[in-house]
């Protein structure tokens, strides 16, 4: 469990330290506006699940960056003003006005806690009492990481590898059966994280703290002034409509419960009519205690007539053999253990950019692999390239590769393309997965990152820092490796390339790494996938 329990834990942080954090992020204009809008996208994807699990301050970033990046940098993109594009982001603009409300809400939340807890520290240091033993955040350059903030005990990836599989299907099923059922989601109102002595969060949503961050406030002004497609009232309106929802956080998704079987009630021993021809009669004698039982008693049909004969004396009865104890099925015993709640669990990063960024875990099936070198053979026997997206989701601050999508694509011996890129999109969007990453097979190549992989993968991880590459090599040893662009130089050395050639060298060295482990990539076994191929049947 790493729920906080007080001042042990990492310390809370304020709204103006987790905005400067939110802020510190590279944007380049020569990226197409859909890829950022994607990456927007999948901003507002991360908030929601962090805010289903209590994690405030993660919930503050993601959603303030997302502002930012929309109303600040995307509104004056190259592209903002395509036909194709602008309707896009008109929605991203929209979205950010309704998150503004809650950025609202979550200020004099974050920094109530941050201002109690400082208090707390003040009140020690003036009667001369050590403090705790306080745990050093995740963090680099002095930074910590927003993610892990009130966690006392934030897990090693690589060291709970079967919690963590327990704990993405169990999170994973329960939201694919709030989906089905068209229901809403949970409200975590009820089941915030607490901190501690600093975890009372609920006065603070009815005054602000005296000291609450200023210069966010006229930030947040400015970023309203940018949207040009929206009004006071619906501002008002938008706002209003998020407070009716806090109003409801009492009212939390029920699941739906198996009933315990009803024990079989005891045979009445009472005198019972036994119908027969009209006729009734005694019932049978009363039958002794189980552990009485020998021989049953003797019975025979007469004339349609049960004549039942006595019972043996009980010295000739003996003890009836004990019943086997009945043995749960494997499946039965798993179904029947409690459902995790992701918001006690908190995975710490693997790895970290080589700019300091902290990389969240990335949990990868062990069998993902074989799995899409099958589906691949078709192709690879005829020396063409197959790719596929990966796709999951986030639980307790670590990835989850969940599904393995193969996309609509045209292949050569050299390169794979998808083909209606939007539909990968929508599916992904209708089943609520984030994409992270991609893998695609070498048939005579070996195991290395193109220059053609290295501009493809510069999209994902774009979107997604923690994105990854997988290179299947299957003829060739090493048959396979998980890659990641380095930052620096990497992405921005493929970012700022302008060579127009299918293949070229960077006049720059160590553009990408590895990731498994010891970076942030960590093979499961046991963590389920499904596989999806949205290919026409002529491509298979």
């Amino acid at each position: 469990m790493t729920h906080p329990s007080g001042p042990g834990a990492a310390p809370p942080q304020s709204v103006e330290s987790i905005t400067k954090i939110a802020q510190d992020y590279e944007y380049n204009s020569s990226i197409p506006l859909r890829y950022w809008l994607r990456t927007a996208g999948t901003l507002v994807r991360e908030a929601d699940i962090y805010e289903r699990e209590g994690r405030d301050e993660q919930v503050y970033l993601l959603l303030f960056r997302h502002a930012q990046l929309v109303l600040v940098n995307l509104s004056s993109h190259p592209d903002a003003k395509d036909d194709k594009t602008r309707k896009a982001l008109v929605e991203a603009e929209k979205e950010v006005q309704q998150n503004l409300a809650k950025l609202e809400v979550l200020k004099p939340r974050i920094n109530k806690r941050y201002e109690r807890y400082s208090q707390l520290i003040k009140e020690r240091q003036a009667r001369k009492q050590p403090l705790p033993q306080q745990p050093i955040p995740e963090q680099r350059d002095g930074i910590p990481d927003p993610a892990l903030a009130g966690v006392v005990e934030p897990l090693e990836a690589g060291k709970n590898r079967d919690l963590a599989v327990r704990l993405a299907q169990s999170e994973i099923h329960r939201r694919a059966t709030v989906r089905r059922s068209k229901e809403p989601p949970r409200d975590v109102g009820d089941n915030k994280r607490v901190a501690g002595v600093w975890g009372d969060w609920e006065d603070a949503l009815k005054t602000d703290s005296p000291s609450a961050d200023r210069d966010l406030s006229r930030r947040i002004q400015h970023m309203r002034n940018n949207i040009d497609h929206t009004s006071t009232d619906h501002r008002h309106h938008a706002q209003d409509s998020f407070a009716a929802r806090a109003a409801l956080s009492s009212t939390a998704y029920k699941y739906p419960t198996v009933p315990r079987q009803k024990p079989l009630e005891p045979i009445s021993t009472g005198r019972i009519a036994i119908h027969d021809k009209n006729a009734e009669r005694q019932p049978p004698p009363i039958l002794p205690p189980k552990e009485q039982v020998g021989e049953p008693s003797r019975a025979s049909i007469v004339d349609g007539s049960l004549e039942s004969s006595p019972p043996l004396p009980p010295s000739k009865v003996s003890p009836a053999p004990l019943v086997p104890q009945k043995v749960q099925p494997p499946d039965a015993a798993t179904s029947a253990r409690p459902a995790l709640d992701p918001s006690s669990y908190t995975f710490k990063p693997s790895a970290y950019l080589e700019n300091g960024t902290p990389l969240r875990s990335v949990f990868l099936p062990a069998n993902l692999r074989s799995c899409f070198l099958s589906v691949a053979s078709s192709n690879t026997r005829r020396n063409l390239e197959t790719c596929a997206i990966l796709c999951g989701t986030l639980v307790s601050n670590a990835l989850f590769i969940s599904r393995l999508l193969i996309p609509e694509q045209t292949s050569t011996p050299d390169t794979c393309e998808t083909v209606n890129e939007s539909a990968i999109f929508d599916y992904c969007d209708s089943e609520d997965l984030m994409v992270l990453g991609w893998i695609h097979t070498h048939p005579s190549q070996t195991c290395f990152m193109s220059s053609r992989d290295l501009h493809t993968h510069c999209g994902y991880q774009v979107m997604l820092p923690e994105s990854v590459a997988i290179v299947c090599a299957p003829s060739k040893d090493p048959s396979w490796g998980v890659f990641r662009l380095t930052d620096p130089p990497g992405l921005k050395t493929v970012l700022n390339c302008t060579q127009s050639g299918l293949f070229h060298p960077h006049a720059q060295d160590n553009i990408y790494t590895g990731a498994l482990r010891p970076g942030h990539v960590v093979e499961a076994n046991g963590l389920e996938f499904e596989t999806v191929d949205l290919r026409p049947a002529s491509q298979r």
